[in-house]
């Protein structure tokens, strides 16, 4: 056999066998691409014997050109799945697996999760799904929350009539308060391709997100998807739906977003809210408050 060889089958069986999203695909046979460059193997045999000495030089190459802990933990699923299917290909499913842990993520204070980090979340949940749309739906529904600022009951309401997603959107959050969020282009292109494989028919006026049975999406699943995307990635029990969210709005504030603008994006009903729920200094807050209100400024 060839590498070509051993990848096409790679292929087959994640986009046919496993029905695993084009972008899940593409990013594991990059992943087992790399595992072969660096071994030269060729052969199904050889390959089912890898252990995790050869995993932990591969993940020690791959840390070396940068790659962070969550990126990390990702490559090395990628990398067992493949020897796994190496096994069975080989008739050697008897041979144990590689017991090698993903990277350790420091335990602390509760914290939003990195835009590495959150992407890697998003990719983990697709190929963790059992079927390829319902991961595909669960990726385009974290997208919302992190890429949007969504609640997640606010991502979970939308209906099939708010397809296709432009620029913005207008959600109703508590109280029935709307507003406008925005919508980059991998969160619209995440959507629809979600749209385009949801087996079930979207009505306008029906749930945009369907369960597997056709029903309305819960967020018990959406939570339960997020549990073992980051028990996968390594990453600790605050990496939550609404963490997701909550890096949103981080991420933007650091970027220098300032907190009126913060707080509709939210929709918030008061500034303190939003102090709360990014974490901003006090004292960062209190000078950029001064210098929004009108009777500071008096």
């Amino acid at each position: 056999m060839s590498k070509a060889d051993l990848l096409e089958a790679w292929r087959d069986h994640l986009a046919d066998g496993r029905r695993r999203s084009p972008h899940t695909v593409r990013a594991y046979l990059a992943s087992a691409n790399r595992l072969l460059e660096r071994t030269g193997i060729e052969e199904w045999s050889a390959l089912a014997r890898l252990g995790s000495t050869q995993l932990r030089t591969q993940l020690a190459a791959r840390r070396a050109e940068g790659l962070g802990n969550a990126s990390a933990a990702r490559e090395l699923s990628a990398l067992k799945a493949f020897i796994a299917f190496a096994r069975s290909q080989a008739g050697e499913t008897d041979i144990a697996p590689p017991r090698l842990r993903g990277p350790r993520i420091k335990k602390g204070l509760p914290r939003p999760v990195t835009p590495d980090e959150a992407v890697n979340l998003a990719e983990a949940v697709d190929e963790s799904a059992a079927e390829g749309w319902i991961g595909t739906r669960d990726r385009a529904v974290l997208l919302l929350l992190y890429g949007s600022g969504l609640r997640i009951a606010e991502a979970l309401s939308l209906k099939a009539r708010d397809l296709p997603l432009g620029e913005t959107l207008q959600v109703t959050g508590k109280g029935g308060k709307q507003r406008v969020v925005p919508i980059l282009p991998i969160v619209r292109d995440g959507v629809a391709a979600y749209a385009r494989e949801c087996p079930w028919p979207l009505a306008p006026d029906q749930p945009l997100f369907r369960g597997a049975k056709g029903g309305p999406l819960s967020q018990g699943m959406v939570q339960k998807a997020m549990a073992r995307a980051r028990k996968a990635l390594g990453l600790p029990a605050t990496a939550t739906p609404h963490a997701l969210r909550h890096s949103f709005a981080t991420h933007l504030l650091g970027a220098g977003a300032d907190l009126r603008s913060m707080q509709e994006l939210l929709g918030h009903a008061s500034l303190g809210s939003t102090q709360i729920y990014t974490k901003v200094d006090a004292a960062t807050l209190l000078e950029t408050y001064r210098g929004a209100h009108p009777r500071e400024k008096s």
